[in-house]
């Protein structure tokens, strides 16, 4: 059986706040874990406003982002793009600027561990628009950031950010936005029109209508699709509930990833021994993760060629 953590690997959907460690957590006089099971969304993001509290310096900024690189490296993750959500703590902190600067430069500090990364600049669906253009100003100033998004409470509708969306698609940045989690298809058709998606965030919900599921597969669109996470916030009842071996009969361009912890290589591991995936298809899911990032065209063909020499 092949070590998992061996298998390169690309992490597309991952919210940097919720993977401070617990120490760090608790030296900064945040919460000692990373909580859960949640009996809500909403315990859930207020467990995680918690944590994101207690950043205040651009040396804590620095810290999560160099450790984030240390862990997901020691699981075999590559490439990562992992999602920031920057305007909010420059609104916080007074500061619009700090924040993401201070990330980035943890960010490249983590290379050392062997581990390319990007970001992606979220925000919530229940916050102002106003903001959404901040978050895009930012974005536009600093290469290393890809792309920007929507989180949040999906009964929120895109509408608003059309023009957000416009300009961000001329100026070159990915659009990429949570749907189809806590909502059904709707949401997922909304980001796919109005929010210009290039990506799902999660998209589980999907299944529930098979014309948008044939059309998205047809069309080759990547889910970033987050088992446990599903679990943890009890949007699924159990892991072998989980309707991942659907998606992936329907013909969906799965991608598996963790949301909310540095732990990527877990993640495989319990697909295979919850739903008993040989090595072929767990490797044939990295794959997918590969192909579907944003990554630069070189690493991605060093990447598929790192899996195939694993599988092989």
């Amino acid at each position: 059986m092949r070590d998992l953590r061996a298998l390169p690997k690309a992490h597309l959907h991952v919210h940097l706040e919720s993977t401070v460690r617990p120490e760090t957590s608790l030296e900064l006089g945040g919460p000692g874990g990373r909580g859960g099971p949640f009996a809500t969304f909403r315990d859930f993001a207020d467990h995680r406003a918690q944590v994101r509290e207690r950043l205040t310096e651009p040396a804590h900024f620095r810290r999560i982002a160099r450790e984030f690189c240390e862990d997901e490296a020691a699981q075999g993750t590559r490439y990562a793009e992992v999602s920031f959500t920057a305007a909010a703590h420059g609104d916080r902190l007074g500061d619009p600027a700090m924040p993401l600067e201070a990330v980035l430069e943890g960010l490249a500090e983590g290379r050392g561990y062997g581990i390319e990364t990007r970001v992606i600049l979220d925000h919530s669906r229940r916050r102002p628009v106003e903001r959404l253009w901040q978050t895009l100003k930012l974005a536009q100033r600093h290469p290393e950031v890809i792309a920007i998004g929507l989180a949040g409470d999906e009964a929120y509708g895109l509408a608003p950010f059309t023009g957000v969306f416009d300009a961000a698609h001329e100026a070159g940045i990915h659009l990429v936005h949570h749907a189809g989690e806590a909502a059904g298809p709707e949401s997922i058709r909304d980001a796919l029109g109005p929010g210009r998606a290039e990506r799902i965030g999660h998209g589980i919900r999907i299944l529930d209508d098979p014309a948008l599921t044939a059309e998205v597969a047809a069309a080759g669109i990547p889910l970033e699709v987050c088992p446990s996470s599903n679990v943890l916030l009890k949007l699924v009842p159990s892991l072998p509930e989980h309707p991942l071996p659907r998606l992936l009969e329907a013909g969906l361009l799965v991608t598996i990833n963790t949301d909310g912890e540095a732990d990527l290589a877990g993640e495989y591991r319990l697909l295979r021994e919850v739903f008993g995936y040989g090595d072929a298809v767990l490797a044939g899911l990295a794959a997918n993760g590969v192909r579907a990032s944003f990554a630069p065209g070189g690493l991605k063909d060093e990447m598929l060629t790192g899996i195939a020499r694993w599988l092989a």
